[in-house]
């Protein structure tokens, strides 16, 4: 088993997470919350443990098929216990078992919910939960295939250990190529639902995340009824 090359997957998981997690800062800072402040330190935090993780380069770049099940769980377990973790600082969901839950349910795209009064969450908080359907939706290892420079058949391991299903297929002869396909048409879907919700005069950030909800196939909502 190639555990250098395990450690450089989930260190550009960490990255990744951590660099998603800006977003949701942003949001905050334009709603002028504290929340956004949570975020983008603990973002910062995700991006730095990440850099430290691959800071030597593996001298072998092959994931094998063993290896591929191994990044894939992992990446999952570290995408729900890091992503929990800015419910907690910012006090909305003080308990981590119960950001746990909502987090892994939001990355699962499973869509149960611990809260009772959605609308009492931060905006920043309100977009990670919805953005992680999102992120889920296709899965973090469809987009990493895309960006992190693997060889020989480590794409195909990848892809067959995050894909549910006896048989994967490719569109195109690479996968890495497959991978970036896959995610143009989810960022269409995504932004075909976004100006239909925008037609209909929904506001911009709700529109939002109602998009990622829906195009994840989760189903959090941003409102309590």
């Amino acid at each position: 088993m190639n555990y250098k090359m395990i450690r450089f997957v989930i260190s550009w998981v960490l990255k990744v997470e951590g660099m998603l997690m800006l977003l949701p800062a942003l949001v905050g800072a334009m709603y002028q919350e504290k929340a956004g402040f949570a975020y983008l330190i603990w973002g910062l935090l995700c991006i730095a443990a990440g850099l430290i993780l691959c800071f030597r380069k593996p001298s072998n770049m092959e994931i094998y098929s063993r290896d591929g099940f191994v990044c894939v769980s992992l990446s999952w377990v570290v995408l729900g216990v890091f992503g929990a973790v800015p419910f907690v600082i910012t006090g909305e969901i003080p308990f981590y078992i119960n950001a746990l839950f909502e987090i892994v349910s939001g990355f699962t795209t499973t869509g149960a919910s611990i809260l009772s009064d959605v609308e009492a969450l931060s905006h920043a908080s309100l977009f990670w939960r919805s953005f992680s359907h999102w992120i889920g939706g296709m899965g973090v290892l469809v987009f990493l295939l895309a960006i992190i420079p693997l060889s020989g058949g480590s794409h195909m391991n990848l892809m067959r250990a995050e894909s549910p299903g006896p048989s994967v297929g490719k569109l195109v002869p690479k996968v890495r190529a497959t991978a970036r396909i896959l995610y143009l048409i989810y960022f269409g879907m995504t932004i075909v639902e976004l100006i239909f919700l925008l037609i209909g005069k929904m506001p911009f950030l709700e529109a939002m995340m109602i998009t990622f909800g829906t195009a994840g196939t989760g189903g959090f909502g941003v409102r309590n009824t």
